[in-house]
């Protein structure tokens, strides 16, 4: 996990709160990528997901016509610790999405 990656993956609203509803669930939990409320195109969304998955944040799997996503908390935590309770307590300050992101999609 390189610090700047990850930065810029969670300088986006949409994919700084899906990581923070991730961290607030329970250690293992797998999620599908649908359950996520973002508002965007089907190719946008994607993005999404693959910005996380390059900077280390999740692991993705592909599963029929869907694919799930998991936090890889313990390389996070152990990278950058404190982080994903800052996230946490960005999510329950703001419980709803803010919509938009830095990259305007």
């Amino acid at each position: 996990m390189e610090l700047g990656k990850v930065l810029a993956a969670l300088a986006d609203d949409r994919r700084r709160r899906v990581v923070a509803e991730l961290a607030a669930g329970p250690d293992g939990e797998e999620r599908a990528c649908g359950s996520f409320d973002l508002p965007v195109g089907k190719a946008t969304r994607t993005h999404h997901y693959r910005v996380l998955r390059e900077a280390g944040l999740i692991d993705q799997r592909f599963h029929g016509n869907g694919s799930a996503v998991s936090l890889r908390r313990e390389a996070t935590e152990q990278r950058f610790p404190g982080l994903l309770a800052l996230l946490v307590g960005e999510l329950r300050e703001h419980p709803e999405p803010r919509g938009g992101g830095a990259d305007g999609a």
